[in-house]
């Protein structure tokens, strides 16, 4: 068998390369997450914290957007996990889906879509629970997730927790994005 050179296998790939065969990715074209007014990283105002146990929040959900849906999407889902929490076992402070595939975006504070499904958060009920970090804590970080899903919007029952809802997904999931958000006390 005959080996090549390293000169002639750079200018065999140069060759190929040049030609077109080989096309690189663009990220602009991926499926894409942000929270609109904070940067990936950035830190969250209080206003999305907690509104019980002294936490000083007003519990809104923060303002999501995605772009770049890839081809067969029915529905979206919108999950917020905090992986620091609970001394690095983690909370889920969000689970939401069966959001229709027209929708592209969510305002900050705005109540869950019509049709759409609240899972079930932290303190056991549906709904967005805002962040409450304990007092004196580095600023934890919050994986803010959007899923895009071949599930019609109706497609799962109400009230999964996180777990639940991602055994029901996760052959479902045609692609998945995140952007993190800090916050602290």
């Amino acid at each position: 068998m005959k080996t090549l050179s390293n000169a002639r296998l750079a200018a065999l790939a140069l060759c190929i390369a040049l030609s077109g065969a080989v096309t690189p990715a663009f990220a602009a074209d991926a499926f894409e997450v942000t929270s609109p007014g904070t940067p990936d990283g950035g830190t969250i105002d209080s206003s999305h914290a907690a509104s019980a146990n002294s936490c000083g929040g007003g519990n809104q959900s923060p303002a999501v957007q995605w772009r770049n849906v890839p081809s067969g999407t029915r529905s979206f889902a919108v999950t917020l996990f905090d992986p620091d929490g609970a001394k690095g076992i983690g909370v889920i402070h969000w689970v939401l889906y069966g959001i229709p595939a027209s929708m592209n975006s969510m305002a900050h504070g705005a109540s869950a879509p019509t049709g759409s499904v609240s899972g079930i958060n932290r303190t056991g009920q549906p709904g967005y629970y805002g962040p409450c970090p304990p007092i004196g804590d580095v600023p934890h970080h919050y994986v803010l997730q959007v899923y895009a899903l071949d599930l019609a919007p109706d497609a799962l029952p109400p009230n999964l927790n996180h777990d639940a809802f991602l055994a029901a997904v996760t052959s479902h999931v045609l692609a998945a994005s995140s952007t993190v958000l800090r916050y602290g006390r």
